[in-house]
């Protein structure tokens, strides 16, 4: 079995990555109070743990068991062991999906776009926020990470957005600084 870095990384992961930007994240998804959201490649939970007081519920899924450890130690997330490119919930169920600087992680980004549109309900949004690899920082990340063996494949936002090219799909771009959000609207 392939070594595993985020199992490695999960009990600092929290202490090394920056704070995720809750109110960015909150612009981008308008969740209501009623809300179930899921934070898919969640990790730690560090963006749920602060989504989770404006929204009804939140169910967290990564692969890394190491992550999931992490997660299950913060109230009222739901941790779930999970591939992004198949995922063990029905169709249409989630209001909202939030993927926050794991995109590049995935195995199949196609698959895993797929698999968001199928769960997400008519009315919903998907946001995934990705490091945006057309600034120069980014791309020294994307060396790092495949020098680290990360197998890591960023997507520029245009790249991203054409990863939902389903009828009915309302697809924005918003980049700002380091990152780029792309929203996904299921109309």
């Amino acid at each position: 079995m392939p070594f595993d870095h985020f199992d490695f990384l999960a009990p600092f992961y929290e202490r090394v990555i920056p704070p995720a930007a809750i109110e960015a994240m909150l612009r981008e998804l308008e969740p209501s109070p009623d809300c179930r959201l899921l934070d898919a490649g969640g990790g730690t939970g560090r963006v749920s743990a602060f989504l989770k007081e404006h929204v009804d519920s939140v169910v967290l899924s990564d692969i890394s068991m190491g992550m999931l450890k992490e997660a299950a130690e913060k109230d009222d997330l739901r941790p779930t062991c999970a591939l992004s490119e198949k995922m063990p919930f029905a169709d249409d169920y989630f209001d909202c999906v939030l993927m926050v600087d794991a995109l590049h992680h995935v195995n199949d980004q196609v698959k895993t776009a797929s698999e968001l549109w199928r769960i997400i309900k008519p009315g919903g949004r998907i946001v995934i926020q990705e490091p945006d690899i057309r600034r120069f920082s980014v791309k020294l990340i994307a060396i790092a990470e495949k020098l680290a063996l990360m197998r890591s494949h960023f997507l520029a936002p245009q790249k991203i957005a054409e990863l939902f090219p389903y009828a009915g799909a309302d697809v924005e771009i918003h980049t700002e600084e380091f990152n780029t959000w792309v929203v996904v609207k299921k109309i």
